[in-house]
């Protein structure tokens, strides 16, 4: 887990004080407390001392410093297949 630490346009700075960096091109989820709404984020430069820099994956309208931030160990995934064919 981490907390929002810079918002700037599309690109967000995450501290995990745990020590425990994720790796780049992982996926970095975010909880809206106002509708409940799930932001995913895009690690894509670690710039040392536990901070990520990471690119948004929708707006970043109404991030704050201290969101919680949590790494969901893996990189962002689209399904594929027959299923996703057509319109």
């Amino acid at each position: 887990k981490g907390t929002v630490a810079q918002v700037i346009g599309p690109v967000v700075d995450v501290d995990f004080s745990e020590g425990k960096t994720p790796s780049i091109l992982n996926a970095l989820t975010i909880k809206n407390p106002t509708d409940g709404s799930t932001l995913f984020l895009e690690v894509a430069q670690h710039l040392g001392e536990d901070r990520v820099r990471t690119i948004a994956m929708d707006s970043t309208d109404g991030l704050v410093r201290g969101m919680e931030v949590i790494d969901t160990g893996k990189a962002i995934a689209m399904p594929v297949g027959e299923d996703i064919r057509g319109r």
